[in-house]
């Protein structure tokens, strides 16, 4: 902690990537209606979705399905904003075919061992897996047709700088298709400084507004807000486990809980270079 008792920048991110550690860990589920699925088919993925990934990459932390609206064509590049285990950059490159190409880029080396090894598995032969910073690209200026992301840019510490790498990596016309966790009102205090909350996608969020004119601030443009949904449903019922352990290390009442959770919404949002 810094002397005003904030996180730092390198905190934060080590928080994240502790968090995301731990999840790369875990064993996939057995079955067809594992709690994975579940949380895909209540963000927008398809059966066909599901079932055309290798087991395990699905890791049931997303909030939406951002290769569905961004549409990807055949022959065109991809690029995923912390990627985990690849469920969205194997989608993606079925959908660009073998002449395209698809990429994912995380922090977290066990996330990247198990993408690796999934599409190993898989014999993907048009995706590859690189570690770096979303805020730092490890990429040349203008190398994709498309940038996704799926509920990891609330994560950064610094998202102004995150847009500001989606540009320049972006090709001029290429386009930006983004699934991620907003508010339309400010969290409770208690809330915004659980690490546990951070890591569940909640406390690192910013309000709606001020998110997209983070992403004109950019130099993006055509911003369309595609769709807002409330997560709060989503977050009690698939995540009612991990919230009833928030409100119990942080002494909030459930009426705090459930005021937080609603005013919680899932952005998806495009833009163009």
């Amino acid at each position: 902690m810094s002397e005003s008792g904030s996180v730092s920048d390198e905190q934060t991110r080590e928080i994240v990537r502790e968090g995301y550690a731990k999840i790369a860990g875990r064993q996939p589920s057995c079955c067809g209606e594992s709690s994975e699925n579940k949380v895909a088919q209540a963000i927008g993925y398809s059966d066909a979705d599901i079932e055309a990934v290798p087991e395990g990459s699905n890791l049931g932390v997303g909030c939406g399905n951002p290769v569905s609206f961004a549409a990807p064509r055949p022959g065109e590049s991809v690029l995923d904003l912390g990627s985990g285990a690849g469920f969205d950059v194997f989608i993606a490159a079925r959908a660009v075919g073998p002449k395209g190409r698809a990429v994912g880029v995380d922090m977290t080396d066990e996330m990247l061992e198990r993408a690796r090894a999934n599409a190993e598995s898989a014999g993907f032969d048009n995706v590859s897996f690189h570690k770096g910073l979303i805020e730092k690209l490890p990429f040349e200026d203008a190398s994709f047709d498309i940038v996704i992301s799926n509920c990891v840019i609330n994560l950064a510490p610094d998202k102004d700088r995150v847009f500001r790498e989606i540009y320049r990596v972006l090709r001029p016309g290429g386009r930006m298709a983004v699934s991620d966790l907003v508010l339309e009102k400010e969290l409770p205090p208690a809330v915004a400084r659980s690490a546990e909350a951070y890591v569940g996608c909640i406390a690192g969020a910013m309000l709606r507004s001020d998110y997209v004119a983070a992403i004109e601030r950019a130099g993006l443009s055509d911003v369309n807000e595609v769709e807002v949904t409330s997560y709060g449903d989503i977050l009690l019922g698939l995540q009612a486990e991990d919230l009833d352990g928030a409100i119990a290390r942080e002494g909030l009442t459930l009426e705090e809980a459930q005021d937080a959770a609603a005013s919680i919404s899932s952005l998806k949002v495009t833009a163009r270079r």
